[in-house]
């Protein structure tokens, strides 16, 4: 009987008679059509809030008529999550790659200092150097001086 059921399970998982749960059906609906999110959008008095519930309205609101991100692989959302996502990686980068440029230019005798003193020449220039550290990155990569030898990198043994 265990094994019955556990090959009547197993089909049932192969063949997917699951449905597919979407966004647009797990209770979210257009906040051009929810009562909540027009009362929010009616009591809007600058012009910024009347735009930024005019941009809103084109998304999915939940019962609360707040809008909701949807991640869901679909490209029609993709500007929900997409774009903010690619944006945010590349700001985070951009900082990651500025700290970077700093540390190489400030190696010497008086680095320890350097980091608790920021040196703001050196910063701004290795700031504004971090603008375009994807194209940076790319050539460092493929001249190899992105990535240290094997041999120089410590393991520790356990």
């Amino acid at each position: 009987m265990r094994r019955l059921f556990a090959a009547l399970l197993s089909a049932l998982l192969v063949f997917g008679f699951a449905p597919v749960a979407k966004a647009d059906v797990a209770g979210l609906t257009p906040c051009s059509e929810s009562a909540r999110f027009q009362q929010r959008a009616a009591a809007a008095t600058t012009p910024q809030a009347k735009a930024r519930f005019e941009m809103y309205s084109q998304a999915s609101c939940g019962d609360d008529g707040l809008p909701h991100l949807i991640v869901d692989g679909r490209w029609s959302h993709a500007g929900d999550f997409v774009y903010p996502g690619i944006m945010f990686l590349y700001v985070a980068g951009c900082i990651g790659w500025a700290g970077r440029e700093y540390l190489k230019a400030t190696r010497g005798k008086s680095a320890a200092m350097n980091e608790i003193q920021i040196d703001l020449g050196i910063a701004f220039k290795s700031l504004l150097a971090a603008a375009t550290w994807p194209l940076a990155a790319f050539g460092e990569f493929t001249s190899g001086q992105l990535l240290e030898d094997e041999d120089k990198v410590t393991v520790s043994p356990r």
